[in-house]
């Protein structure tokens, strides 16, 4: 009957809750503990539900509630009261102390949500500290790897002055003994030379004796005393012996000294490599840093979007709850027992402010967030910056490696056998490499008709090195040339050793030679630079040497014409600075590697070759590439202007095995005569000779900058291993290495700005 009296309650829906909550059953399966101190009728809530209960009645248990998630909310907080009637006041209550659990409920899990929130949040900042701690760390190691560089750079310098002014005292004392033994052996021809007049004399008078019989006598007794003087000379020779093979040794120490100096500079390399691989590292973990730095950046947005959510659902809960308390006060009007409960209510809307107060905490902690991540990205740029300083360092310290190296430096390169040739195993009996820890990669012996010659050198590559082993090993030098140096790279050798293959190559990507691939890292690294503030412009031009006439490989109609371009005559001009310009010579501004080898293979078409018996494509001419380099750097003002010079000589031969004639026979009789007075200017620079016979040939007074100049210059020794051309090679070889011995000015780099020429600079 009750069921079908009309409800006197004001607010029918609520009763429909009601009813809805009674008609609610518990989730069957496994439950999450999330609540347990509900579920498990401990602390506040169990007195709550004994009070309660104990208000109610005799009325079932309420059952345990569980969340998993923001829909559970949602359908209790949707959920309406129904099924009692207005005048049913002790079961309205009831339904309204059951609705109030499970809002207690809801309201426990909102906070074990946000603890966990917190927790993730601690985790993150100590990820961040350790991460600091751990770049501080590596910015300390980094310091103490430089400051370790440079005192074993200055103990290094200071051996090497020590060592230089032994060896000068050395040479010194050597060249004193040298004359003395002149002038003795000067004196012991002249007392050879009066022993033989003697001697006719003495002849003459046997035949007189008895007319001459004193004056014999006289002759006697001065033969004797010549002889006497002769043995005492001959006591002293064997003297000046014993001094020139003490001398020997003395020399033999110092070259021990200096390969223990090599030795040195390639642990010192080897240092500076070492130092480039922290750089690298401290990059890589600068770029860490930045990634986790956006990752915390993204974590820190999507926990703000969560808690403008909780608030959105705890600003809902509290209309709710604002809505429920109003309906308590008339229930309290109604029924003075509710008085508890709305006490009850008025804890959970301290509990929600509370929650408040602690979301506001958590935005505190946001923005002390943001502070770190603005004082990573400072130092992050200071990382940068000193990241540009050690790159300064770098390029001063490998400038100082190549100057401890030595200016004029030289790599020997030993050609492989032609499939065509039919002495197969005749390399291995004519050359050998030794394996010593002194002379690995460094020295090369030849056997010939019995005897053995061994050469050392900066660098030998054996036959079976690649075009890549040998660019990489030069390719330092060529960095120079962008530090604002003048730099000069010349290959050397008889017809057919691969000269040409070593500085051109054929087109292929692993075939290219020195000159693509100096260009193409020219290109890359100055690219790479412009995020540094440097800007580079490059000027290229050809010419080749021929007959003692210089030619312009990229003047205009120069492949279709040659008399018109060798009718123009091209002067070679040297400045006081050092600088040499070719009057008329053809310049091209170059933007990129594919320019250059456009400008390349309009040179190649151009350039003299030959058949000869040595050679089916032999070059007849020598090859000169320059390139000059001007940069500059917006943010420091700094200006620099190198030069790079390429150059492919004509190979030396012997006319009888050449087979030259007509032509061929002038053009062989020129190149000999360039490389020979080549060979003339490297001896004189050898012995220090105050006249040095630059202007000889064409060819060595356009190198005149290179060797007797402030270049860095490397010279490429290429040696045929074939045994008939073994006498071609020791020459070569015994070429190369007076040249390794020679010394010459100390590479300065040009950082003075310049107004541009038309004409290009080749010094």
């Amino acid at each position: 009957m009750a069921s079908s009296l009309t409800p006197r309650s004001p607010y029918p829906k609520k009763e429909n809750l009601g009813n809805a909550r009674r008609g609610m059953g518990v989730k069957p399966g496994p439950r999450r503990n999330v609540l347990s101190a509900i579920n498990n009728g401990g602390g506040a809530n169990s007195d709550t539900a004994s009070v309660d209960g104990g208000e109610g009645g005799a009325g079932p248990a309420a059952p345990m509630i569980e969340f998993s998630g923001r829909e559970d909310v949602e359908r209790l907080l949707a959920e309406k009261m129904k099924g009692k009637s207005k005048t049913d006041y002790k079961g309205r209550t009831e339904q309204m102390s059951e609705y109030i659990k499970k809002l207690r409920a809801c309201i426990r899990w909102y906070i074990e949500l946000e603890d966990g929130y917190l927790v993730e949040q601690e985790k993150l900042r100590s990820t961040m500290d350790a991460e600091n701690a751990q770049h501080a760390e590596l910015e300390a190691q980094l310091s103490s790897d430089l400051e370790e560089l440079k005192a074993a750079h200055l103990n290094l310098t200071l051996q090497c002055d020590l060592l230089e002014e032994s060896f000068n005292k050395e040479k010194a004392d050597r060249m004193l003994a040298v004359e003395s033994y002149e002038k003795e052996r000067q004196q012991r021809e002249s007392a050879e030379a009066s022993r033989d007049l003697l001697s006719v004399d003495l002849e003459r008078v046997s035949h007189e004796a008895k007319r001459f019989s004193e004056q014999l006598k006289m002759v006697q007794d001065t033969n004797k005393r010549l002889q006497e003087y002769n043995t005492s000379l001959q006591q002293y020779n064997s003297n000046l012996q014993a001094d020139a093979s003490k001398s020997g040794d003395i020399i033999s120490k110092l070259q021990k000294e200096k390969s223990a100096m090599m030795e040195t500079m390639a642990s010192l390399k080897d240092l500076n490599n070492s130092m480039k691989n922290h750089l690298d590292s401290s990059r890589t973990s600068q770029q860490e840093a930045i990634r986790m730095k956006e990752e915390l950046m993204k974590e820190v947005d999507c926990l703000r979007i969560e808690l403008h959510q909780i608030r959105e659902d705890r600003d809902q809960s509290v209309s709710q709850v604002n809505t429920l308390s109003a309906e308590l006060a008339n229930y309290k009007e109604l029924a003075g027992k509710s008085t508890k409960d709305c006490e009850n209510l008025s804890v959970k809307v301290s509990a929600f402010e509370l929650a408040d107060v602690t979301a506001i905490e958590a935005m505190t902690g946001y923005e002390e967030q943001k502070v770190i991540i603005k004082d990573l990205e400072e130092r992050l740029a200071s990382a940068e910056f000193q990241i540009v300083e050690a790159d300064k360092l770098r390029k001063k310290l490998h400038n100082t490696i190549l100057e401890l190296k030595g200016n004029i430096r030289v790599f020997c390169r030993v050609r492989p056998l032609l499939q065509d040739n039919d002495s197969s195993g005749a390399e291995e009996a004519l050359i050998s490499y030794p394996t010593s820890v002194e002379s690995a990669g460094r020295g090369i012996d030849l056997m010939n008709q019995g005897q053995r010659f061994s050469f050392s050198y900066d660098k030998v590559f054996d036959h079976g090195a690649s075009q890549e082993d040998v660019f990489v090993e030069m390719s330092q030098l060529v960095q120079s040339a962008l530090d604002g140096y003048k730099v000069c790279i010349f290959a050397y050798g008889q017809t057919g050793s691969g000269k040409t293959y070593t500085m051109m190559g054929p087109p292929g990507r692993d075939q290219k030679g020195i000159i693509p691939r100096s260009l193409e890292q020219i290109f890359k690294t100055s690219q790479s630079l412009e995020s540094q503030g440097w800007k580079y412009s490059m000027q290229a031009s050809m010419l080749e040497i021929y007959n003692e006439t210089i030619r312009d490989l990229l003047a205009p109609g120069r492949s279709n014409n040659f008399e018109m371009s060798a009718s123009k005559q091209y002067t070679i001009k040297h400045d006081p600075q050092g600088n040499t310009t070719v009057t008329d010579l053809t310049v091209a501004d170059v933007f990129s590697s594919a320019d250059v080898t456009s400008l390349l293979a309009k040179a190649s078409q151009s350039r003299s070759v030959g058949r000869t018996q040595m050679n089916e494509q032999s070059s007849r001419s020598h090859f000169v590439f320059t390139l000059k380099i001007s940069g500059s750097n917006e943010n420091t003002g700094q200006q620099v202007q190198g030069v790079l010079n390429l150059i492919d000589l004509a190979g030396s031969e012997r006319l009888a095995k050449s087979g030259s004639t007509g032509d061929r026979l002038k053009e062989t009789q020129a190149i000999n005569k360039s490389l020979s007075a080549l060979s003339d200017v490297i001896f004189a620079i050898a012995k220090g000779d105050d006249h040095v016979p630059f202007r000889n040939s064409k060819l060595t007074y356009l190198l005149q900058p290179c060797l007797g100049g402030d270049s860095k210059t490397l010279m490429f020794v290429n040696i045929s291993p074939e045994a008939s051309s073994v006498g071609e090679t020791i020459c070569s070889l015994r070429f190369a290495s007076r040249v390794n011995a020679c010394e010459i000015g100390i590479p300065r780099r040009h950082t003075q700005a310049r107004s541009f020429d038309s004409r290009l600079s080749y010094g």
